[in-house]
């Protein structure tokens, strides 16, 4: 409690280095990265990273108190430190799904807390919908359901009147005839494989808008991040696949039309108010499809899981987990 009678908001615990690391074998010329850290008898608890394409970082591990939690990261395929580095071959929803179940028997852990945001709580809510039975319970940001409409909003008709200076320079790079499909279009660069030079040009241009719109406050640190060529090669080539391909989900609604399946798995969604990448009536329609759920609009917030307000928002979460 501070002087003047407010809570303190929370923050990240302290840093830790994880306690194994290891490259698990999908069988299909895939090796994910996974690590463990905190206390290996603990509650296991999965971070669930973004993008797709997005990778694990070391800070992730710090939303968990490190006493209470085996930490689980992971980085799914084609990104961080999983090989092949960007391959989008065998690289599907579907594929990602299995992955983690495969880490789970592998880890041997019978129900996990599943912590994802963005397109994290996306493939977090799909895994669950497939294997509710081993989900101890979601915590979720930034909700993102993949569908078209949300799409459209970020990459046509949404986020770049919030950002037009950033959409202008993100289209730019697109010929005008091309702009109807701007998805279409930086997909076709990434994948063409005889231009190494263009796909990177075209990769941290990708990854400069997301850079660039993540937070409520400008934060010139993410967007430098957002540029580094490896980093940018495999989140915009992973996440152009995915989006170009509607998710590889079954239907525009599987999310929401699914949401019986997750009765009895206690969750919390945080949601920044001002998130101009996942508008928050996403958020707001997947409480009302799972009503046991909490649902905590922060008021002060965008996208990221680094503003203030939302990191509180999470650690608080975990820590009532």
């Amino acid at each position: 409690m501070r002087a003047d009678g407010k809570a303190a908001l929370r923050t990240l615990y302290p840093a830790i280095q994880p306690y194994h690391k290891e490259w698990i074998a999908t069988g299909d010329n895939h090796r994910i990265y996974v690590e463990q850290s905190g206390n290996p008898n603990g509650l296991p608890v999965l971070f669930v990273h973004g993008g797709p394409g997005g990778g694990s970082s070391p800070i992730q591990r710090r939303f968990f108190n490190p006493s209470k939690y085996r930490i689980i990261l992971f980085d799914q395929r084609g990104c961080g430190q999983s090989k092949p580095h960007a391959s989008l071959k065998n690289n599907t929803t579907q594929h990602l799904i299995n992955d983690m179940a495969h880490i789970r028997k592998q880890l041997g852990v019978d129900k996990w807390i599943l912590f994802g945001g963005s397109w994290g709580s996306t493939l977090a809510l799909l895994y669950a919908q497939a294997f509710p039975d081993h989900v101890h319970s979601l915590i979720l940001r930034g909700i993102f359901l993949m569908r078209q409409r949300e799409l459209d909003w970020f990459y046509k008709d949404g986020t770049g009147r919030i950002f037009p200076e950033s959409w202008s320079r993100f289209t730019g790079l697109v010929p005008e005839e091309e702009r109807s499909d701007v998805i279409g279009a930086y997909y076709r660069r990434l994948t063409e494989p005889e231009f190494e030079e263009t796909r990177l040009r075209f990769a941290k241009e990708w990854s400069l808008w997301e850079g660039s719109t993540v937070t409520l406050v400008p934060d010139e640190e993410q967007r430098a991040h957002s540029v580094d060529p490896v980093f940018a090669l495999a989140f915009a080539r992973i996440e152009a696949h995915y989006f170009h391909n509607q998710g590889f989900l079954k239907t525009d609604n599987q999310i929401l039309s699914d949401a019986g399946k997750l009765i009895g798995i206690p969750t919390t969604i945080i949601q920044g108010r001002y998130d101009s990448i996942c508008p928050p009536i996403s958020a707001w329609e997947l409480s009302k499809a799972m009503p046991w759920a909490k649902l905590k609009m922060v008021a002060v917030a965008g996208h990221s899981a680094f503003e203030t307000a939302i990191q509180h928002e999470l650690i608080c979460a975990t820590d009532a987990a």
